[in-house]
């Protein structure tokens, strides 16, 4: 402030004013001493008496004002006692910065010159609290090129500080004061002795530092610690140069390379200094000790020194120094063997805090658009419309130039404007463009004539632009010119202009000056802002606005000469979007252009725009703006509000204007459910960082059927609109359209795509969304985000009629909400029904009043009843109030269109403008009550309510079933011909009759049928009639292949097997070669062989009564084969329900066989048959077209079994405990495949295991010598040793000693493991693994090196033949292990390699075109921190140290919680690797042989080469990664 640089009698009542201002006196009495023309002098003498009786100034007042002054005139007094003292005079003081001021305007201005230092220093002692309080910077950006910043002299940088984090850079200081008048060789040494002193501590204890010359440090006393001082350097070379010395301090080679890395090359930052003309630097060297290089290693330096009795450089003894405080300091012969130790603990922390930087790796987000907005209207609602604006800017580029709208909406007083092609191509013409109007085009010297400015530039009636640096397209004498230049000859007339502007024209207090800092940035616009600080006294009216940070950067380090830095950083708005500034500013402005366009914020925390254009490239979601209604007018506008409110009370779904509405309080507020909280707080949990979500995350909100759940939903976006990018997917769009276009919302108008707002994405009912989910997280790891950072969050809406039972699955991201109402929602409904009674009658608002009662079943069934009682039941009304009914009970989300019910009831087509209230106008009292409309792409109508729905048909339908009235339906042509919303009407028609209620789904219930077939069956016991039913839906659907195939299920179901096999018949000849059609067929054979085998009693079962049931189970055999042929063949879906059928009827027919009475009591004879090409007489001609099928069970038994063993060993198969209640042995495969294998396992295996009769007591203590290789191999499938699933699930036993005793006893039976088979000697390896993770004690377990070598059989087999497992037992054993591996193995690792390519292979060929989620790898071991077979970890015993239930364990899997588990992370070892190109990679056992590890989690892959460590899984599909850091 200018009064600062003056002495006291020279202040006139500007600077009194200015002064009292900043002791805090009121506005009102400094306007009144102002007037009073109170000077400097007449300051001095003021009293309480001429304050009180002249000012009417009260006490308070008057005692800080003269208390102040009392210490002013104190503080003078004193320092001209000091400058009395150092025989300088005050007086000439005062003239040189007047001098200086008027020179150089930019400079910062003192008040009081500095003395030189040898009498500072005597000042200093003598006086030593009277230091100066200079002001403080910040140091320069770590291990940055900044090439514009710059220090000021004598500003003071943070005190020096020790070891904050290992990456915070400690600070060391140096003033090398008299070094630098040394000769070059002994400057070098001095500079190189304590750099590398320091580099080498800092790289001892594995801390990032800086070490700073021309910084004083704490010995020297005359100056401040930290000051800025700065020393000469004349050659640059000599100091890079010095750094040579690393090599001989350094003895060993490789810690010289080290060293050459971790400690940077001198960096040399200019020192402004205004008093001295010299140029003078600070030199900094910084120290960057990176884990991967200083890991393991202690550096001893000998530093160098320079000997002046020799005249030569020595070097001291070798020395280890460390950092300790602010020192850097030698490490004592006591203190080294325990510094050594702590090495690997550094290590680890370095390493810890470098992985931490790039976790978290966003900076603290400013809230640039709340700053912007409260810079420009002072903390109100709107700019002040009464406030003039001053911009200066210079050159902007064409794409910044669309972002203007809002200057045009600004009183601008002038634009002072350093592009000299402004006018024809610049802002200038861009402006007058956009304003239809012409500015005033004036110069600089403009402003030198001293008479009537005003009149004479017309000022306050158009802008006045000012060309500051002229223009290119001006014919006269004002052409552009270099800085130097303008200096010289312009300079004069800028500070002219803006004295005149500031002192002259504009009263303080009515202006603002907004600096637009548009291209790289110039002095002579650097003068221009110290001449408006000086002449503004201060910053209070200054506004920057820079888009790039590089241009603000180069500006404030010029202009905090005049200004702190931290001040300018105050008044700035850096790094924001101009069309950012541009919608932010346009929204705070009183009178904008039009809001069609929508606001959305970006993550400056300012605003963009989204067009009309725009929006129509995300055609798939509809976006919420921050400015949604705003241009509303409800005055003047056509809107019904009471309207409004009727639709939605009654019923229909909340619209945002119902929000915007309530908001402003045009209508009574929308209640908020306790629900709403709950999921802000989960949302806030998820923004903050609280919750284990990745990039996408997700909130599902479960409800009851019109429970407000959708309310609370779109609640949520509305509220949060404004820091969050909300919109709401459209049904009906592609998965992969809906993530392009939620891609390029966030993206929208923002330049770093690791810096976006995340987008809130409503999801009602949607079906996709795990491949939503799936598809935003391959869209998120494509595009290299970080993967910790929140992206999307999809909130999912989802009706369910057992909401709480939905929640149970994922807890921690999920809420209920049901019918019920809370104590405090109870009243919340009283009172908001009290209010809206007053205005509508309760039928009117009949939805509000259901929820008001809790939807009570008595209060709904008297109000349907008060409703019906008078209706015509024959009246072609009340079919379509019932048809409605029926769709709206059992089918979510559907409705008929009002042409629909036009054409239906006979009436004519009415224009859309009077169509609604034409068609209610025709309709009865009653209907008008439970039918409510909805306007979306076409206009509709539904029942009010479900519950009201349900009511309906259980009143309607009291006397007359509803399988009558759906039979009408269905006869109704004119609703099916109509082709006005045609598609949709059909396939609300085809769900009546083929959807299934699921449990997923959140029904309450999985059923067979679709509902309402179900109710026909079950409620009104008429199968017959739910048929017909179902045979008139497929003609009246066009012959539709899958009613025919609910047909055939249903009369198979009940026993119809002829009708079912016609049904099914035409199924396939629709869909020959769909692979569910072929099942069902299928499934109609089973249950037909089901149903006659339970028709023939056990006693009278004869080779001739049989031949039927056999043959009918052949059929269904035969069919399931079809299935599954026809299964290989799809591409895009994986079907293998057909295997467990044939499983299921073969296992069945050999019981069937076994009870006839040629083999009742001849077991042997009955394997004879079965195993040989023996026939019995018996059967010979019985069963003559079936003995070869016979005799192909037990392989095909075999064969089936291990396709779904090894389809088991790829996949998961989720399972949770509501399934596993209801579950039945039929549903058994579907719910849990793994329990289904192994009972079918030990049933097939003891049917061949039997001999005979007399034999099977001593079975179990049979020597394996003395059995044959069938019954062994049965033997030892009845163990569950048989494939790699059973061997595997034996480990999920809770008691390891009986697991290991039926592994032993597996084990056993195999006579010499040398002679097995490939399969046999796969499942013995697998068998010794599983051995080793429960019993590694047992006597029966081999050694690592012996099952490695046994393994090496598979390799010397064909490839083609080789089997899975046998490629997974090779990455499980030849897996590189460092504790054995002591040498490169080409062997082994070449082994290795294979087995993880023909993995890769064979999953290729399994998974086909499958989506890799919908199918989801099963990871069975991991890599523990043990040898050889220790090393080898199962899942199952991971399991055991997790804590919960079925469904807590599982989602601790899904979010990554196991990982943090301690009792895991003892158990596993984490693997290091590195990224390249997006892909993982490890070391294999060979040099240069590089293995690829498939993350598990694709997402949580670094996009950057970057070194990574994990956690090492073995799967089917090869090695994966979990949990990568």
């Amino acid at each position: 402030m200018e009064y600062k640089n003056l002495p006291l009698e020279q202040w006139d009542e500007n600077h009194v004013s200015s002064w009292m201002k900043s002791i805090g006196v009121k506005d009102t009495y400094i306007e009144k001493l102002h007037e009073d023309e109170v000077t400097g002098p007449v300051l001095k003498g003021l009293t309480s008496d001429f304050l009180k009786t002249e000012t009417q100034m009260k006490p308070g007042q008057i005692q800080l004002l003269l208390s102040k002054r009392d210490e002013l005139m104190t503080s003078i007094h004193q320092q001209k006692s000091v400058n009395k003292q150092t025989g300088s005079s005050t007086k000439s003081e005062v003239k040189d910065h007047q001098n200086e001021r008027k020179e150089i305007k930019h400079q910062e201005v003192k008040a009081v010159k500095g003395p030189d230092p040898e009498s500072k220093k005597k000042t200093i002692k003598s006086l030593p609290d009277s230091q100066p309080n200079l002001e403080s910077c910040e140091p320069h950006p770590f291990d940055i090129t900044d090439e514009v910043f710059k220090y000021v002299k004598h500003r003071v940088l943070p005190p020096e500080t020790g070891i904050v984090d290992l990456i915070v850079p400690c600070h060391e200081y140096k003033s090398l004061g008299e070094a630098v008048k040394l000769d070059r060789t002994r400057l070098q040494v001095k500079f190189s002795s304590e750099v590398i002193r320091f580099g080498a501590g800092c790289m001892n204890v594995r801390t990032n530092g800086t070490i700073h010359f021309g910084i004083m440090d704490s010995k020297n006393t005359s100056y401040q610690h930290g000051e800025i001082i700065g020393i000469p350097v004349k050659d640059k070379d000599l100091f890079v140069d010095a750094l040579d010395y690393i090599e001989r301090s350094f003895t060993n080679p490789s810690q010289q390379a080290d060293a050459r890395q971790c400690i940077r090359p001198p960096r040399f930052i200019e020192v402004i200094d205004r008093d001295n003309t010299e140029t003078s630097w600070v030199v900094e060297v910084d120290i960057v000790p990176k884990a991967e290089i200083v890991k393991g290693k202690l550096y001893s330096v000998r530093i160098p020194k320079f000997n002046e009795k020799t005249n030569k450089v020595e070097l001291d003894k070798k020395t280890v120094y460390q950092r300790v405080g602010a020192k850097t300091v030698s490490i004592t012969d006591e203190d080294h063997v325990e510094f050594i130790q702590g090495l690997t603990e550094r290590d680890r922390r370095r390493q810890e805090a470098e992985s931490s930087v790039y976790q978290h790796p966003s900076e603290i987000r400013e809230d640039l658009g709340r700053k912007l907005c409260m810079l420009l209207t002072g903390g109100k609602k709107y700019m002040d419309d009464s406030l003039w604006y001053i911009i200066v800017t210079n050159k902007f580029e064409n794409d910044s130039l669309k972002n203007i709208t809002f200057l045009l909406n600004m009183n601008i007083f002038c634009v002072l404007d350093f592009d000299p092609d402004s006018r024809t191509s610049g802002l200038c013409c861009r402006y007058q463009t956009l304003k239809r109007s012409t500015p005033n085009v004036h110069f600089l010297h403009d402003y030198m004539n001293d008479s009537d400015l005003i009149k004479k530039l017309q000022l306050f009636y158009q802008p006045s632009w000012i060309f500051c640096n002229g223009r290119n397209d001006y014919l006269g004498d004002e052409k552009p010119c270099d800085e130097n230049t303008w200096i010289k000859n312009k300079k004069k007339h800028l500070k002219k202009a803006i004295t005149t502007i500031c002192n002259e024209i504009l009263p303080k207090g009515t202006f603002l000056v907004l600096f637009v800092l548009m291209s790289e940035v110039e002095q002579p616009i650097v003068d221009t802002f110290h001449e408006f600080y000086a002449e503004m006294n201060g910053h209070e009216d200054v506004i920057v606005i820079s888009e790039s940070k590089e241009h603000y950067n180069k500006w404030a380090s010029l202009a905090q000469t005049s200004c702190p830095t931290e001040t300018l950083n105050q008044i700035s708005i850096v790094g924001m979007q101009m069309s950012h500034v541009d919608v932010t500013l346009q929204s705070i402005q009183p009178f904008t252009t039009t809001l069609s366009d929508k606001h959305l914020p970006v993550y400056s925390k300012g605003q963009c725009m989204l067009t009309p254009d725009d929006e129509k490239a995300m055609l798939s979601l509809e976006i919420l703006g921050i400015n949604a209604f705003d241009d509303i007018n409800i005055k003047d506008s056509v809107i019904d509000v009471e309207d409004i409110e009727k639709h939605f009370y009654q019923g229909g779904k909340v619209s945002w204007m119902n929000f915007w509405l309530a908001d402003n309080g045009k209508c009574g507020e929308v209640i908020q459910r306790d629900t709403y909280e709950e999921v802000i707080k989960i949302l806030e949990n998820i923004l903050k960082g609280n919750t284990l979500s990745r990039s996408v995350a997700r909130i599902n909100i479960y409800h009851h059927p019109g429970s407000g759940g959708s309310t609370v939903a779109r609640q949520t976006l509305w509220n949060k609109r404004k820091d969050l990018r909300c919109a709401v997917v459209k049904p009906s769009h592609p998965v992969a359209t809906v993530c392009e276009h939620a891609v390029l919302l966030r993206e929208f108008e923002e330049k770093d795509i690791n810096k976006c707002v995340p987008v809130l994405l409503l999801l009602e009912d949607y079906e996709d969304l795990d491949e939503l989910r799936h598809g935003l997280g391959e869209a998120i790891s494509c595009k290299k985000i970080n993967p910790l950072t929140i992206c999307f969050i999809l909130l999912s809406c989802k009706r369910s009629h057992e909401p709480e039972k939905m929640v149970k699955s994922f807890p921690a991201e999920s809420v209920a909400i049901t019918h019920k109402l809370s104590d405090r929602e109870k009243k919340l409904f009283s009172k908001k029904r009290e209010v809206l009674e007053q205005t509508f009658e309760p039928e009117f608002i009949l939805t509000f009043v259901l929820m008001s009662e809790g939807f009570d079943e008595k209060y709904i069934k008297n109000f349907v009843g008060n409703i019906l009682k008078d209706i015509d039941h024959s009246s072609l009304e009340t079919h379509l109030i019932v048809y409605i009914a029926l769709l709206s009970c059992y089918v979510q989300h559907s409705y008929i269109s009002v042409s629909h019910c036009e054409a239906f009831l006979g009436l004519g087509i009415c224009v859309e403008p009077i169509r609604q209230s034409s068609f209610e106008n025709a309709l009865s009292k009653e209907a008008r009550l439970v039918l409510i409309h909805f306007r979306d792409s076409i206009t509709f109508v539904r029942i009010i309510h479900p519950l009201v729905a349900q009511e309906i048909l259980n009143q309607l339908c009291s006397d007359q079933q509803q399988s009558i009235f759906a039979m009408a339906l269905l006869q109704e042509k004119v609703l099916f011909e109509h082709r006005f919303g045609r598609n949709d009407f059909l396939k609300f028609i085809r769900d009546l009759f083929i959807r299934r209620y699921k449990r997923s789904k959140g029904d309450n219930v999985d059923s067979l049928f679709s509902p309402l077939i179900e109710h026909v069956c079950n409620e009104e016991n008429n199968p017959p009639k739910a048929m017909d039913l179902l045979k008139s839906a497929y003609t009246s659907l066009g012959k539709d292949p899958f009613l025919a195939q609910q047909l055939a299920r249903l009369c198979s179901t009940h026993e119809k097997f002829e009708d079912a096999k016609h049904w099914a018949e035409v199924a396939k000849s629709h869909l020959p070669h769909d692979s569910f059609i072929l099942h069902t067929e299928a499934q109609v054979y089973k249950k037909w062989f089901n149903f006659k085998l339970d028709s023939v009693d056990k006693k009278d079962r004869t080779p001739e009564n049989t031949a039927e049931i056999i043959e009918m189970a052949l059929k269904a055999t035969a069919c399931f084969r079809a299935s599954e042929k026809a299964a290989e063949l799809e591409e895009d879906r994986m079907n293998n329900t057909a295997y467990f059928g044939e499983v299921d009827v073969c296992c069945r027919l050999l019981q069937l066989i076994k009870s006839v009475n040629v083999f009742s009591n001849e077991i042997t004879k009955l394997l004879h048959y079965l195993l040989t090409d023996d026939i019995p007489e018996e059967i010979q001609k019985p069963w003559n077209t079936f003995h070869s099928h016979l005799k192909g069970l037990q392989n095909r038994i075999y064969y089936a079994l291990e396709w779904i063993s090894e389809d088991l060993s790829y996949f998961q198969t989720d399972k949770n405990e509501e399934e596993e209640e209801v579950m039945n042995k039929e549903l058994e495969h579907q719910y849990n495949p793994r329990k289904w294998l192994l009972r079918k396992t030990q049933v097939y295996a003891e049917f061949f295991c039997e001999n005979d009769l007399s034999a099977s007591q001593d079975q179990e203590f049979e020597s394996p010598d003395n059995i044959s290789p069938l019954r062994r191999q049965m033997r030892i499938y009845k163990l569950g040793g048989g494939n790699v699933t059973t061997i595997f699930s034996m480990l999920s036993d809770q008691k390891n000693e009986r697991c290991g005793q039926k592994l032993e006893e597996i084990i056993s039976m195999y006579l010499d493991p040398q002679k097995l088979d490939l399969s046999d000697l796969a499942n013995y390896i697998l068998c010794q693994i599983a051995l080793g993770c429960v019993s590694p004690g047992s006597p029966k377990l081999a050694t690592f090196r012996q099952l490695q070598e046994l393994s090496l059989r598979f390799s010397k087999g064909r490839i083609n033949t080789c089997l899975t497992s046998a490629f997974f037992l090779h990455t499980l054993l030849f897996w590189p292990d460092e504790m054995q591996d002591k040498e490169p193995n080409e062997r082994n690792n070449k082994i290795l390699m294979a087995a993880i390519d023909n993995l890769k292979r064979l999953y290729e060929h399994k998974i086909k075109n499958v989506p890799s989620r919908k199918k989801r790898i099963f990871t069975h071991f991991f890599l523990g921190n043990g040898n050889g077979l220790h090393r080898i970890v199962h899942r199952s015993r991971l399991e055991k140290c997790i804590k919960g239930s079925l469904n807590e364990r599982r989602l601790k899997w899904l979010n990554g919680e196991v990982w943090k588990t301690p009792e895991v992370t003892q158990l596993l070892k984490r693997v290091e690797g590195w990224t390249e190109n997006e892909k993982l990679f490890v070391w294999g056992s060979c040099k240069h042989s590089k293995i690829k590890v498939i993350p598990l989690h694709s997402a949580s892959l670094p996009h950057m080469n970057e070194n990574v460590s994990f956690y090492l899984g073995f799967s089917f599909n090869g090695p994966v990664a979990l949990h990568i850091n």
